[in-house]
């Protein structure tokens, strides 16, 4: 899962103070490390379970559509990479990392509270050429886990008609003898639902409030842990290494929890645990009983008066936030025909903004590098840009899990673990949290170990491998589909190996991607350059859910029509994306050996 450091900033003692790096140690290191440690553990605790439920909650509870929900969530995931850079540079010039860790947590608790308010479901209908009827369904629970038993039905004059799906697109309208009393052509048969505008708002809201307060906690904790340690101290990245632990485990255990929660007590449960892990993270950071003193205080010169601004500015985000998710709602296909410039104008406000950003400074930074900069610096900026740009591609295609992989656990995944025992969808997310734990420890070793034989492979290498096991894991999926049984489900063991390959991937990738930043960038520009970084993170969350967008599936109620047609396309587009991605991967494979010169030496 991606979630990558700000830039670690030296230990900066108060005066009189020693280093307490060098006493009172918490497995031999600073003992503040192990605070942050389980406030981080906990503030992902909430975050990923929240994740867990999303997807799931606007298909389900909401009856939005496939394109709308993926739309959406690609949208939110896209701000929660963005928003960091706002937030770090606030706690950089004005209120210190420690304010803005406390505010940011106290905003997200609130965000993930509101989201509990989801009211009554959603009323499905449908209108059929032109005329809209009500939808019926027998044995729905408006819970995360379809009990599969679900049944759709239409009231046309005295006939109470049951809905399926047919492969080419078309609807049938059975009789309960199972004869066709009505076959609809594509297109004619449109899903819709009843909103409570008001329940809609809400959710919004809260997603907004997770959103804006995302950006004030997520860069600023770990720069705190940065300057835990002195520059040049060896700890670091072993320390670094433990804090990201509790990332991986506050993610794991709440994406079975929050999932559990909510489908036995009902979706506010679920969310309610999010934000009760999230209300921890903030207790354990403001009651730290003066462990953190010194870490993490607002910069030298910064005018206090200018924190009531600043929160206030904050709180009127999110109605901006919130235009922008219903912007990304409302937005329109673009014209037949009318090519790439049509197609980016056609795009809601946040992708025009994250793609004409992304577009202008990738060009942008690499000639004011020519112009500024030797020609060694150029080069090191020309190989840190193309890897940026296989970056973008890598986190599009991993950060299927929890939109497209997660509605296809729902509705095309044997979710049984053994005959008596079962997972629901949303907890398969918590496959990647198990298998980071279990691998990091390995991949640390065979790194080492390679590095001190002079063999440990250059990260333009790791990024290429990286590329192919992401596709290769949609690949393993789709071999795996082969053997779905006449229910169209593919057995969940399939789905494990996919998140297990993708992790091996994920390991190849994300430790190595900041270092490479601040290691390859101009020193004048590596803060512009980490911006960059996390702007490519954000576009690829964007683009992640335009991809999960092509997969959609139609649905009725928050179900699909026909199991066979939801199997069908989600492989269609697994196979597509995992030969790209697998394509991809050589593609940067056979550039490693020139963009290991435009390096220098950088490893």
């Amino acid at each position: 899962m991606v979630d990558t450091p700000a830039v670690e900033e030296p230990f900066s003692p108060a005066s009189g103070r020693t280093n307490p790096a060098d006493k009172n140690t918490w497995f031999g290191h600073p003992r503040q490390l192990s605070r942050l440690f389980t406030t981080e553990a906990m503030e992902r605790f909430g975050y990923y379970g929240m994740r867990a439920l999303l997807t799931l909650y606007l298909t389900k509870h909401f009856l939005f559509s496939d394109t709308t929900t993926t739309g959406l969530y690609g949208g939110f995931t896209a701000l929660v990479y963005l928003t960091p850079l706002i937030g770090g540079f606030i706690a950089d010039r004005y209120l210190g990392s420690k304010r803005s860790v406390k505010f940011g947590a106290i905003m997200m608790a609130v965000g993930y509270f509101v989201l509990c308010f989801g009211g009554d479901t959603a009323k499905p209908h449908a209108v059929i050429d032109g005329q809209r009827y009500e939808v019926q369904v027998e044995n729905f629970i408006d819970r995360p886990t379809s009990t599969g038993e679900e049944v759709r039905y239409v009231t046309t004059g005295s006939e109470r008609l049951k809905i399926k799906g047919n492969d080419d697109g078309s609807v049938d309208l059975l009789r309960a003898d199972n004869s066709v009393a009505r076959n609809l052509p594509k297109g004619s048969f449109e899903p819709g639902a009843d909103r409570n505008s008001l329940f809609v708002f809400l959710m919004l809201i809260g997603l907004s409030l997770v959103t804006v307060g995302n950006g004030f906690f997520k860069p600023n904790i770990s720069t705190i842990v940065g300057s835990l340690y002195a520059q040049g101290d060896r700890r670091r990245d072993a320390g670094f290494t433990i804090f990201y632990m509790g990332i991986n485990l506050g993610s794991f255990f709440s994406q079975l929890l929050c999932p559990f929660l909510a489908d036995n007590v009902g979706w506010w449960a679920g969310f309610g645990l999010a934000a009760g892990g999230m209300l921890l993270a903030a207790a354990l950071f403001q009651f730290d009983g003066g462990r953190l003193d010194g870490y993490g205080e607002r910069p030298e010169g910064a005018d206090p008066s200018r924190d009531l601004l600043i929160y206030g500015c904050a709180i009127l985000a999110v109605p901006a936030v919130y235009f922008l998710f219903t912007n990304l709602m409302n937005a329109t296909a673009a014209e037949p025909g009318s090519g790439i410039v049509g197609y980016v104008m056609s795009l809601p406000l946040m992708g025009q903004v994250l793609f004409l950003t992304f577009l202008i400074s990738i060009p942008g930074i690499l000639a004011w590098s020519f112009f500024k900069g030797s020609r060694q610096e150029f080069q090191m900026m020309l190989a840190a840009m193309v890897l940026i740009v296989f970056n973008v591609v890598f986190w599009t295609l991993f950060e299927q899990a929890g939109s497209s992989l997660t509605l296809f656990a729902d509705r095309n995944t044997d979710l049984h673990i053994t005959s008596n025992w079962s997972i629901s969808a949303g907890q398969t997310q918590s496959f990647n949290a198990i298998f980071i734990v279990l691998l990091a420890p390995l991949f640390s070793i065979l790194w080492n170990g390679l590095a001190r034989r002079g063999l440990e492979p250059p990260i333009p290498i790791k990024f290429g491998l990286a590329l192919v096991g992401v596709g290769l894991g949609f690949l393993f999926l789709v071999w795996g589909s082969q053997f779905a049984g006449s229910d169209f489900k593919v057995g969940i063991w399939w789905l494990a190996g996919l998140y297990f390959i993708h992790s091996v991937a994920e390991l190849m990738i994300s430790p190595v991607g900041l270092s490479m930043i601040t290691k390859l960038s101009i020193a004048r520009v590596v803060g512009l350059m980490m911006g960059v970084w996390f702007l490519s993170i954000s576009v690829a969350q964007y683009v992640a859910g335009a991809v999960a967008q092509v997969a959609s599936v139609e649905t009725v109620g928050g179900q699909v029509t026909n199991l066979q047609v939801s199997l069908n396309t989600y492989l269609h587009v697994f196979t597509i994306i995992g030969e790209w991605a697998v394509g991809f991967g050589v593609v940067l494979l056979l550039l490693s050996w020139p963009l290991k010169y435009l390096m220098h030496g950088v490893k």
